[in-house]
């Protein structure tokens, strides 16, 4: 954990390592006003604030005076928060050679996986000559697609990549 709260110091630089003569201080309290930085600084001690530098690519550089571990605590709080919406993708991996029966219980695999909310890529990789073969491929997976078309859009149609041939669905409930 330590070393999260330092890759957010490299990002942000407070009170002594900023190294502006002029800045734009802004704040809760504050008006946006240019000061000396170290008449800022000043202002921010008697705040009992931390002076952060927030944009030093503007000239002069914004500095806000705020609680700088309370701002890390936040951004923490924030990249867990958007973690938690992703949607995991669970992948099913087949050839063009996935007899009838194997292809039908994977997709009724899928149809669990898709029930509890999560995307699902069915995925065929081509081995050797196999590459052939790719419109074996995309009829395995475009009867994929028709098995599961009541339960799930398409994310990403049949799309070859080097020789891989896949494609995403996604549930289609309504809740």
């Amino acid at each position: 954990m330590r070393l999260k709260n330092n890759q957010y110091k490299k990002r942000y630089k407070i009170n002594s390592e900023i190294l502006a003569k002029v800045v734009r201080l802004v704040g809760k309290n504050l008006p946006p006003k240019i000061y000396p930085l170290e008449q800022a600084l000043k202002k921010a001690k008697d705040l009992k604030l931390d002076l952060v530098e927030i944009n030093p690519k503007v000239t002069p550089i914004v500095c806000k005076a705020m609680n700088y571990s309370k701002f890390l605590y936040n951004l923490k709080k924030k990249k867990k928060k958007e973690k938690k919406h992703l949607i995991f993708t669970k992948e099913m991996r087949l050839t063009s050679q996935t007899s009838r029966h194997d292809l039908y219980f994977k997709i009724e695999k899928a149809k669990q996986i898709l029930k509890s909310n999560k995307k699902v890529k069915f995925s065929i990789f081509f081995k050797g000559r196999s590459i052939r073969y790719k419109y074996l491929g995309k009829q395995m997976l475009l009867k994929c697609i028709k098995r599961l078309s009541q339960i799930t859009k398409v994310e990403i149609p049949p799309r070859m990549e080097e020789k891989k041939m896949f494609i995403v669905l996604i549930p289609n409930f309504k809740k």
